[in-house]
């Protein structure tokens, strides 16, 4: 996996206090979910910290982006729904709501993403 030089001692710290703390109950092996988990939390730390210093002139490029991936995420909400057209008719359950909700918030996220950044142009042209 590919990260920014600055993000690498803050997941090496990161690992290296998930390993000591995950580590005790389990007899000296790393718990999967724990490490996994904190990963998470320093997802969601950077991310605020990412989308909250970005300034209003660099907010139309980072709506195109979102909704780029955002439409990844439809293509694989599309798949997740289909799944009971791969095997058997009956697919798992779980799977299909799952995807179906998943292709519900990417198709809200893509159409308001649109919406906000036709708003922002809007802001920079110039006033009849």
């Amino acid at each position: 996996m590919i990260l920014p030089e600055a993000l690498e001692p803050a997941l090496a710290a990161l690992e290296m206090v998930g390993r000591t703390a995950a580590a005790q109950p389990a007899g000296g092996e790393v718990d999967p979910f724990m490490f996994r988990f904190a990963i998470f939390v320093l997802a969601v730390f950077v991310g605020y910290y990412v989308v909250w210093s970005v300034t209003p002139a660099l907010h139309t490029p980072l709506m195109s982006v979102t909704n780029a991936i955002s439409s990844v995420i439809v293509v694989g909400a599309l798949l997740a729904v289909g799944v009971a057209l791969v095997g058997n008719d009956s697919g798992p359950l779980w799977a299909r709501a799952l995807g179906f909700v998943a292709l519900v918030f990417a198709s809200v996220n893509i159409f308001g993403g649109f919406l906000v950044t036709q708003r922002m142009l809007g802001m920079y042209q110039k006033k009849k």
